[in-house]
């Protein structure tokens, strides 16, 4: 199943360091493939390198595509995450 939902980067800090390992974190999580698109550049979902490539920051409009037999799970809780306003804590 492939599921793709477009999202805006509600994190006071974007997809930045501790944001962007978060986002990793959960992903590998996940059996899916995951990526991430801003601005037409795909990354890796699963690399924290690609992740910040993006330079994705509060506001910054991000399609995700998760293809899988979890993906409904992963992306669930990557948009969930993408949407909240508070920084993560590790």
């Amino acid at each position: 199943m492939i599921i793709k939902k477009e999202v805006i980067v509600r994190n006071g800090s974007g997809l930045h360091a501790r944001p962007a390992a978060m986002f990793v974190q959960i992903a590998n999580k996940y059996s899916s493939v995951i990526k991430i698109v801003k601005d037409g550049q795909e990354v890796n979902g699963k690399s924290i390198m690609g992740i910040l490539m993006l330079a994705a920051e509060k506001g910054a409009r991000v399609v995700l595509t998760v293809d899988g037999v979890d993906a409904e799970a992963a992306a669930q809780e990557l948009e969930t995450f993408l949407l909240k306003e508070k920084d993560p804590e590790m």
